[in-house]
């Protein structure tokens, strides 16, 4: 059987794992985490940009090619 510890220093002990753990997640980005360069954050956000325009185009053309085959396919069980 362990020593029971009386609730508000379970809350207090609780609260500074909390806000130890915030403080070590931003000393870790600051210290040991390498930043892109302006340019490089640039070059990848205009090549992120354009391939969710491409995959976007590709997903409306697949759509609308299977909507035309089901809509054929149906009709042509219909008709």
């Amino acid at each position: 059987m362990g020593v029971r510890i009386p609730p508000p220093v379970q809350k207090q002990n609780r609260m500074n794992k909390v806000t130890n753990y915030i403080s070590e997640a931003f000393e870790e980005l600051k210290s040991n985490v390498t930043w892109p360069t302006w340019e490089e954050v640039q070059k990848l956000t205009i090549i992120v940009a354009i391939f969710s325009v491409i995959f976007a185009l590709a997903t409306w053309g697949i759509d609308t090619v299977f909507g035309k085959a089901i809509a054929g396919f149906f009709n042509w069980i219909k008709g």
